[in-house]
């Protein structure tokens, strides 16, 4: 098409940026993406414009101990639903490095055979430091991501350690994979997986132990009965680099999405992670507020009064909330 009769994109301002990421155009949706990871100035007005387009994505978390072939198996599940014709998205929760609070981009490294299809976007994310496994900012791109159209939005977390249970407020379905060698499966129970997986996924299968895990995983999910029309946590096994049980995963997970659609627990899920939201925003508010409350004449006296124990941090709490 000649270039004067193109419409020329518009990516310095706000309104341009929305209308571009809308119209599909990806340099668009990462610059949105990268205001809302650096917690620019405009990020209200951001969300603000973006969320009544929220709501249409499934939104699936991919869970478990580092090692677990986590990343592999999103790569797998990107092409399975690719395959349908769906539209897909990728958050890869690293760790943070040390130095620059940045993601380190190895899981976007193991997933570059998607590189070449524009209706697969992936970004990898720093923890920065938060607890969970997953930031703040992970949850409002996130609804930047759903705004911008995608069926599936696939979000991986870092695999650190953590309870991670913060992907419970984000995702409808949480996979927890696992292989044989991860480890006693008391430690699954002690690791608070038991209570955020809706599917446990036994990953590279094919290695000793693996049908023993499939087992025990079976014997506890026994012990804790569903409520009534509630949901029963099935137990996979799936060989990813080998793209084996990738299919039958995927079916369980419309399962269990059609499952929250018929029993209205997908909108009980919403409410509960839109809460949280709030919560955390209140939150991030509130330490900018007293950052700033103790750069000030009257913030510096109280630190110095705080030292000399003249007042206890409650009391402090207390006189830069003006609440009791």
């Amino acid at each position: 098409m000649n270039s004067s009769t193109t419409p020329a994109l518009d990516l310095t301002s706000l309104d341009g940026l929305v209308s571009a990421m809308r119209a599909g155009h990806r340099l668009a949706l990462s610059r949105l993406i990268s205001k809302v990871e650096n917690r620019s100035s405009d990020l209200s007005e951001i969300i603000m414009r973006l969320y009544p387009f929220t709501g249409g994505a499934q939104l699936i978390g991919i869970t478990g101990p580092p090692g677990a072939g986590k990343s592999t198996l999103v790569d797998r599940l990107a092409a399975a639903y690719r395959a349908q014709g769906k539209r897909v998205a990728i958050v890869a929760v690293d760790p943070s490095s040390p130095f620059t609070g940045g993601a380190i981009l190895g899981d976007r490294i193991r997933m570059q055979a998607h590189y070449g299809d524009p209706n697969v976007f992936i970004r990898s994310l720093g923890t920065r430091g938060k607890h969970g496994g997953l930031s703040h900012s992970t949850k409002e791109v996130v609804m930047v991501l759903d705004a911008a159209g995608f069926d599936v939005i696939l979000v991986e977390t870092a695999g650190v350690g953590q309870t991670e249970l913060e992907v419970l407020r984000l995702a409808q379905t949480v996979v927890v994979v696992l292989v044989p060698e991860s480890g006693d499966s008391i430690q699954v129970m002690k690791a608070g997986l038991m209570e955020i997986a809706d599917l446990f996924v036994v990953n590279k299968s094919d290695r000793p132990e693996s049908d023993k895990l499939v087992r025990e995983l079976h014997t506890m999910l026994s012990l804790v009965m569903p409520e009534e029309g509630g949901w029963h946590q099935p137990v996979l096994k799936t060989e990813a680099v080998r793209d084996q049980g990738v299919k039958e995963l995927s079916e369980s997970i419309d399962e269990h999405q059609a499952h929250l659609t018929r029993t209205g627990v997908r909108t009980q899920k919403t409410a509960e992670f839109l809460k949280s939201e709030v919560l955390d925003i209140l939150t991030e508010k509130l330490n900018q507020s007293v950052l700033l409350a103790f750069q000030t004449t009257s913030g510096r006296e109280l630190l110095s009064d705080l030292l000399a124990r003249k007042v206890n941090p409650y009391q402090a709490a207390s006189l830069l909330s003006g609440q009791p």
